[in-house]
């Protein structure tokens, strides 16, 4: 089994986010078959925060009328770690994906993953690096 670990900007990145996140995330890194990381936007986001992505095409919600899930700590994003450059490579998300599927399911937590959401379905479309809470 490979070892892998988060870095510490990674976990610095999941400040103030709910704790099974947190769990999910510790125990997903321990059984991926590819190393991933949270970027700077990745856990808890201010309006000012969110309502820049928005701006900038990169996420649906602008921060005010539409609140992303991110602003409540109830959301957490990743990216692969491939030959020692972050990916958002489709394939390589959805195998970091299945590592935080199943470490939700061990933690009996259950969560969501943007990459099953139906584009017909949803407000938002696919988010491939994207999980958050079912609450």
């Amino acid at each position: 089994m490979t070892n892998f670990n988060l870095s510490t900007n990674s976990k610095k990145n999941r400040e103030g986010i709910d704790d099974r996140l947190i769990q999910i995330s510790d125990r997903a890194i321990q059984i991926t078959t590819i190393d991933f990381g949270h970027g700077s936007t990745a856990g808890l986001r201010s309006y000012v925060v969110q309502n820049n992505l928005f701006r900038e095409e990169k996420s649906k919600c602008d921060g005010y009328a539409k609140i992303s899930r991110h602003q409540e700590g109830k959301a957490l994003d990743f990216y692969a770690y491939i030959y020692g450059k972050a990916s958002w490579d489709n394939t390589h998300l959805a195998m970091v994906a299945t590592a935080f599927l199943q470490a939700a399911s061990e933690l009996n937590i259950a969560i969501a993953w943007g990459g099953l959401w139906a584009v017909e379905e949803s407000l938002y479309g696919w988010d491939m690096p994207h999980i958050e809470l079912k609450d």
